[in-house]
């Protein structure tokens, strides 16, 4: 008889309409049982469009009555109620908004605690995925401390497209958007909960983003609103989890992979920030012990996507708002970035 593991392996054939996803992986798989051959199955949509519900019906019991040992199937699918009628098929699962058009990747950046150089990690993947030739956007969705602007050297305001939408402005060939941008100055953001969230909405429903091959998330460190804001938003291609060697980094890196892995989003993988540190006579040293991330990367079974050794001048170039990548990019610190980039677009092609 097929167990309720083979049931849901083969339920991942089954693609949400309009997306390369599957229904496993997106969680709308609420429910599986399976008695003597006989499987019964939940698909909890978001969506009221009855289209895609009786498409992902038909596709579901088509799947599993080619399972060896299934012998019947029923499968439920429940949706909600709106008076505003059926949205479109292409409905994000997530919530009752429309994929973005255009945005062709989405990847969070993301961390477990503060200090450990994701918004740098951030800005320097951008630049290096654009100098690999890739359209490429960067959404700072750190609402309360904002660092993209000044790391990009983006200092304009965005201006407002006819059809009033918000038009990023530009740094180094990258589409960039911050809450630095809209505010005046050292203005602080003091906000609830639902603010934040509201705002990171808007980042995508009003932001004229174009078309682009990429558009990275450089989220706040921690699991809060910001992050499952993110994952409820927008179908996310992947997380990539920053961190630094010691222990008590990768402690809280374990919390972050487990926050993605429960909203189904899979991890594209592991970089290790300040690696070790190399002195002008050449000495090489680990302040913060080494080889940290990979070994975590090893533990989880995800990608370790590379690591980035202490520079001087990744911190200076940040400060002067043009990213290493793009000031020296022959340089060791940039290759260090570009060889990150190669192994993302490698692992998302």
């Amino acid at each position: 008889m097929p167990t309720e593991d083979e049931i849901r392996n083969a339920l991942k054939a089954v693609k949400y309409p309009g997306y390369s996803r599957d229904i496993v992986s997106f969680g709308l798989v609420k429910q599986v049982a399976v008695n003597a051959g006989a499987v019964s199955v939940s698909l909890n949509l978001t969506t009221a469009n009855p289209e895609a519900a009786r498409q992902l019906k038909n596709e579901a019991e088509q799947v599993l009555r080619v399972v060896p040992g299934v012998k019947s199937v029923y499968v439920e699918v429940t949706q909600p109620q709106t008076a505003a009628g059926p949205g479109p098929a292409s409905a994000n699962p997530w919530s009752q908004q429309a994929k973005v058009p255009g945005l062709n990747r989405i990847v969070a950046v993301a961390s477990g605690k503060g200090g450990v150089g994701k918004s740098t990690v951030s800005a320097n993947l951008a630049c290096a995925l654009a100098r690999l030739g890739k359209t490429v956007g960067l959404l700072d969705c750190d609402i309360y401390g904002p660092s993209i602007p000044l790391m990009m050297g983006v200092r304009g305001k965005p201006t407002i497209s006819p059809d009033n939408k918000m038009v990023p402005p530009e740094g180094h060939g990258v589409k960039v958007m911050s809450m630095g941008l809209l505010l005046d100055g050292d203005q602080p953001v003091i906000w609830r909960g639902p603010m934040i969230v509201k705002t990171i909405q808007q980042f995508f429903a009003a932001v004229e983003w174009g078309t682009l091959d990429f558009l990275l998330v450089d989220l706040p460190p921690g699991t809060g609103d910001a992050q499952l804001t993110l994952c409820q938003t927008v179908p996310l291609d992947g997380g990539v989890i920053i961190t630094t060697p010691q222990e008590a980094s990768l402690g809280v890196v374990r919390k972050g992979i487990a926050m993605f892995q429960k909203v189904n989003v899979p991890i594209l993988g592991i970089v290790e920030n300040m690696s070790y540190f190399t002195t002008p006579n050449g000495e090489r040293v680990e302040i913060f012990g080494h080889g940290g991330g990979q070994a975590e990367a090893g533990r989880q079974n995800v990608s370790f996507l590379g690591e980035v050794p202490l520079f001087t001048e990744i911190r200076e170039a940040g400060d002067e708002g043009v990213p290493v990548v793009v000031s020296a990019p022959e340089r060791p610190p940039a290759q260090a970035f570009l060889g990150i980039a190669k192994a993302l677009v490698e692992k998302l092609a």
